[in-house]
């Protein structure tokens, strides 16, 4: 969801977990509407992060591409 779309507050927050009455975020809030989360706590942890890319180089490596050497003479997929 674009930034200029999302319902704002005009209260100026919820003040010590208070909704106010009015407000167009608070009552979306209040009607269930979930908590928002900044974006950085969306990321993988460390572990789902490696399992991640071990399933991306597992499946580079068994590829018909590399498999059949269109990668070139030194594969380098993975390496950073």
């Amino acid at each position: 969801m674009d930034d200029r779309t999302k319902t704002r507050h005009t209260c100026g927050g919820p003040a010590f977990g208070r909704l106010t009455a009015g407000c167009p975020r608070c009552d979306e809030l209040a009607a269930g509407a979930p908590a928002r989360q900044q974006a950085w706590r969306h990321r993988e942890t460390r572990a789902q992060e490696d399992t991640r890319r071990s399933a991306e180089i597992h499946a580079h490596f068994a590829s018909d591409r590399h498999r059949s050497g269109g990668c070139g003479p030194c594969c380098t997929f993975g390496e950073w």
